[in-house]
Order: C-alpha cells, then structure tokens, then sequence
C-alpha cells in the first residue's frame, strides 16, 4: 500500500499540486492524467523516491519495493542484452550463492552447540525468507521470456547493448523492473518506443500482475485495457475516479457541468452580495446587514474550475493534386544491412486513395520501406511513383533534422514558395505558434512544438502521397484527435507508420503488416487486421491439435469409452461455473452503479452516506474477486476431467 498525505509542490513559488491525498491498494491500476504540466511525471518521481516534495509524505509498508521507469534515463553499455536484463536478478543470485555457501559451511562443521554455528542458522534462515520472499524460479528461463515478450528475437539475447537504439534500450529497462516484481510499477510513457506487439503483451502482463501499477500514458488504448481507477491532477488538487480512461472522460464532463453549475451559482450569490455592501455601506441603519454579508463573504470556501485547455492544433491538409490511379509500384524490393535482410523480394502495388498502415515489430521494415518509397534509401528492386505524384514525408526524426539555428518563421520561410508572410502567420497559428513565438529559435522548442513545426513545414506544399512515420509522437491526445480528422479528410493517398491503434482505428483501409521480411496486406482497419491474426493463430493451433492426435483411434470408440460418473461432474460443473458466471456480471453491473456514485462530488457532501457506500464498494469488490477465484477453479476442475 501506497499513503500519499497532504503532498505540496512548489515551483518558483507556484504551487504545482497542495496538500493532495490518496492511497493506492494491491491490485489497483491506475492512469494518472492531466492537461501538459499538471505534474503527473513529478508525481510519479516523488512516489518513486527520486525527488523530494514541497511538503508532505509519502509512505509504504516496510520492506516494500517500487519499480520506476522514468521517459528518459541513462542506458549500460559493454554487456549484452540478456546480462543487462538478468541483473533483475541481482539480489536473487546473490541470496542463492549465500545460501550455498551457508550451506556448506554447516555441512563441514561440527561445533553444533557453538555460538557461530547458531549464527550460521539464523543468517541461513534469514536469507531464505528473503528469497522465498523475492522468488527464485528459473532466472534464465523468465528473463528470456520477457525479452521475447516486449520484442525481442532470440538472436538479439547476445547482442551488445550498444547495438540498440535508445527505444530499444528502454525496453531492456523495462524488462528488469518487470522480472524484480516490485510492489508496485510506475511507468511514465511506456509505449512510447513500444510496436503493437509489445504493447498488447504488456497489456497482458500488467493486467495480470500481482502488483498495484501507476502509469502516465497517451495510448487511451492502452490506458483502458490495463487501468481500473484514473487520478486526474486538476487545479493543483486531485480528483479520484474508480474507472478506466473512457469512462472517466465520461464522469469528467458530468463532474465538470455540475461544477461549472455550482461555480456559476456561487459567483452570482458573491456579485449579490458585495452590490448589497456597496449599496448599503454607508447606511447607518443597514450597518448590521452590512457587517452579517461581509463575514458571510468571508466564510464562502470559492470554488475553483480549472480553465479548459481550448488551444488546439485546427488545420487541414491542402487538396491534393490528381495523380494517375497507381501512385506506387513495387517489384522485387529488397534491403539488406549486413547479413540481416529486412525485406526481401517485396511485390505490391499502392492505388489512388489508399491509407494504409504500415504495422509490426520494430525492426522488420516499416521505416526502411517508408525511407525507399520516399528514395532515402538504395535498395534492390525496383519501385516506381505514378503518373504526377508529389510526395509528402514525415519522417520519425523529422523534428531533429530542423535547422536549429533558425527561427520558427524562418524554418516556415525556407519552403513557402508564393506564400504570404500572413499565410504563414496563419498556419503557425493553428499549430500553436502565435504572437512571439513565431521568433522562437528551433533549438529552444519542446519536443511537442518540434513535432508541430515539422507537420507545419509539410504542410507549405500540396502533395498527393503522404507517407508519415510515427506522426503522433509527442502530440498530447488532443492534438492526436485532430490530427487523425484531418488525415481523415485527406483527399491523397496516405502511408501511415504507427503503433498507436486507437489513432489508427477508422484512418486506415488497408494494413501491411512486416514480418520476417515479407509483407502481407490485409483490406479492412487496423481492428480488423488484429481480429484476423487472432483467428489465424487459433486455427494454426487446431491445426497442430488435430496433428498431434492419433488418426486411427474413432471418434465413436472414444464415446463408447465414456464414464457416467465423470459425465455426471462435467454436467454438475458446468452448472455451476454458469451460476458463477451470472454472479460475476450482477456483482459487476452494481460495482458499476456503485462506483458511479462514488465519482459524483455530491456524494461527499453526506459524509454517512459516503461512508456507506465505501464500504460497501469494498465488501462488493471482496465479493467479485472471491466469485472469480471460484470459477478460475471450478472452469480448472471442468478442463482436469
């Protein structure tokens, strides 16, 4: 359990957060959330230890551990990767050796009754309730897992740190806080250098870990898969919801209008009363009203709403010329760095009006075929663009190839063409960039206003192909949205390199996935894509069932081999896993009401009735996880027989 009590955050005076107040329980998941420098990422390092609050405490049981992954941190070098990760482990091998050398030493001596062979016992039990507590298991056998499990091949296992980029450095960190099995995991931006893949196999290991998790994210697919509470940092207060990110934006507007409500009737009461003061100030024989209205003003706790962040990206894309009706062909396409091939003999052809998106695990060829479309790249093959095809291409390192030097007018200037000073003015606006920020140097932006600039820069031309690797990194949800209605609208054809699955839903018509350098194309959206290789894999794996049976042993030899007794259980566990069944979603549609009710502010108000309504959310939560428990193992039983 983590205690956070009364936690202040001053910064240059300013208060970021004051005297916030939560605890986070075993099991909870939660998304912390926030409009940009609400100060989610400073929570997160304080929770983690590594920076001290204003005032204020945080605190944990002892002997309780916290695995933190911070957006950016320093990397090892000169080990392989599989060594690196296996250092999880540390104190696990150390204990292990301990306890082999503890061992032996009570093996070959025979003072039994001496102080220092008592001392040997007790340092030897020591050390094996601390590793029974930490878990031993098969450390080579886990830290494989979890590398394959976040992207990795086996062939990378020895390969040198230094080999990797630094997204792929970050998984190797991610890997060692996942094997540590700390308490609780906080992970500040995780899927940022993380492919669909590796996303969705996090997904399932943090819904499935023991642990409480807090984690910042964009991915609003991610955040509703793993998370069941979100804290939103507000006005420098906290507001607790007990639910996913979609629902909590959903409990947000209704807690906003009814806050807007009661600041909007408040204000009116206060002008009220101070026209009542003013009017009658000076009124000897109001003099008594006068001094009940001004302690009455001075008693009023204002309420505070957090002013809507409004400012948005509002642009789109410039009609795009006509091209011929084949804008891309492909034939025999093929890239090799070293001895690894990436792509190998590739045969496609991209049409008029195409989006498509380009998906798989980092390192099979998305950027590398997005680099030889674009002709970045030599390659083998031949690839050829149609008839009146200007290309348009946003590359993942787009915002570090700017002139650093330059002011953001002047990076826009470069490339205006017949643009006016006030049409660039114009465009600089709707990404944000008005007044004197338009004189910025390049080299003082954020990584979000690089971003900005870059898709800006773009934009000074009309093109009729756009191919964009990993557009939204760095663009806060907001943007994302308004970014994804304007490639919507996009009259051209569109390549799209992205990770992020919610913003590739309704954009795309088409999805290549990459794999072991070949590519397949599958018609419909990148949902579609994901539904289709989960049926391939399970008829793959009937496939391999129906191989490993014995062909000549009937079907109907098999029935007649039938115990009526066993039957008899079957019938009786099924009975009982469809009662289960039918508990589990009543106690969970009134966890829902419940948990709606929590969320409403007026709640409060009645303190019994909070009170109440706490405990019986807690007791009804007891119930379900026990109803889960007992259908985990009657379905168990069900599966044994």
């Amino acid at each position: 359990m983590i205690t956070v009590g009364n936690l202040s955050v001053l910064f240059g005076g300013m208060p970021l957060f004051e005297d916030i107040s939560f605890m986070i329980q075993s099991r909870d998941r939660v998304g912390l959330t926030g409009k940009n420098g609400a100060g989610k990422s400073t929570l997160l390092k304080i929770i983690a230890r590594q920076q001290e609050p204003t005032k204020g405490t945080v605190s944990f049981p002892n002997g309780y551990r916290i695995g933190y992954l911070p957006q950016e941190m320093k990397h090892n070098s000169g080990t392989t990767i599989f060594e690196e990760a296996r250092t999880a482990f540390a104190e696990v091998l150390r204990l292990e050796e301990e306890i082999a050398a503890l061992s032996n030493q009570l093996e070959t001596r025979t003072d039994y009754e001496s102080d220092d062979y008592h001392q040997i016992i007790e340092r030897l039990n020591e050390s094996g309730q601390r590793l029974s507590l930490l878990g031993s298991g098969s450390v080579d056998g886990e830290t494989e897992k979890v590398l394959l499990g976040l992207g990795f091949r086996s062939s990378d296992m020895n390969r040198q740190m230094d080999e990797f980029s630094g997204g792929w450095k970050m998984r190797v960190e991610l890997a060692k806080i996942l094997l540590q099995s700390p308490d609780a995991v906080l992970l500040d931006e995780p899927t940022n250098h993380l492919d669909i893949e590796a996303i969705q196999w996090l997904e399932g290991f943090l819904s499935g870990y023991p642990g409480a998790v807090i984690l910042v994210s964009h991915d609003r697919a991610f955040l509703d898969a793993v998370t069941n509470r979100t804290i939103e940092i507000t006005v420098g207060t906290i507001e607790d919801y007990k639910a996913s990110y979609s629902k909590y934006v959903e409990l947000r507007k209704e807690r906003r209008e009814l806050q807007m409500a009661a600041y909007l009737n408040q204000k009116k009461m206060i002008e009220d009363t101070e026209k009542f003061i003013d009017r009658f100030r000076y009124k000897a024989s109001k003099a008594v009203q006068v001094q009940s209205r001004i302690k009455q003003l001075d008693k009023v706790d204002r309420i505070e709403v957090e002013e809507e962040d409004t400012a948005a990206i509002h642009f789109r894309f410039p009609s795009a010329p006509r091209s011929g009706k084949v804008v891309i062909t492909a034939e025999g396409v093929s890239k090799s760095f070293g001895e690894k091939v990436v792509l190998s003999k590739l045969d496609f052809m991209v049409e008029r009006g195409d989006k498509i998106a380009f998906v798989g695990r980092n390192g099979e060829g998305k950027t590398t075929l997005s680099k030889i479309i674009t002709g970045k790249l030599e390659h083998e093959g031949a690839i050829s663009l149609g008839h009146n095809v200007q290309l348009g291409y946003f590359a993942q390192n787009q915002a570090d190839t700017l002139d650093p030097s330059l002011t953001v007018m002047e990076t826009l200037e470069q490339v205006a063409g017949g643009t006016t000073t006030q049409q660039i003015r114009n465009i600089l606006g709707a990404f944000l960039f008005g007044g004197e920020a338009v004189d910025k140097r390049v080299k003082v932006l954020s990584g979000g206003e690089k971003g900005r600039l870059a898709i800006a820069r773009l934009l000074m031309q009309p093109v009729n192909l756009l191919v964009l690797d990993e557009p939204t990194n760095h663009l806060d949800m907001r943007s994302k949205d308004i970014l994804k209605e304007s490639l919507k609208q996009y009259d051209g054809t569109l390549i799209l390199v992205s990770h992020d699955r919610e913003f590739l839903d309704g954009l795309c018509n088409k999805v290549f996935e990459f794999k072991n350098g070949s590519v397949r194309e599958f018609p419909g959206g990148v949902f579609d894509f994901l539904q289709s290789r989960k049926l391939e894999t399970l008829k793959q794996l009937e496939q391999n069932k129906q191989a490993s049976k014995k062909p000549e042993v009937p079907v109907i030899e098999q029935k007649k081999q039938v115990n009526p007794e066993i039957e008899k259980q079957k019938k009786q566990l099924q009975t009982k896993i469809r009662n289960s069944e039918e508990r589990i979603a009543q106690l969970e549609s009134e966890l829902e009401v419940l948990e709606a009710a929590l969320a409403d502010p007026e709640t409060y108000a009645d303190a019994k009735k909070s009170s109440d309504l706490l405990a019986r959310h807690s007791t009804m939560k007891n119930e379900l996880e026990t109803a889960m428990q007992s259908w985990e193992s009657q379905v168990l039983q069900l599966e044994s027989i």
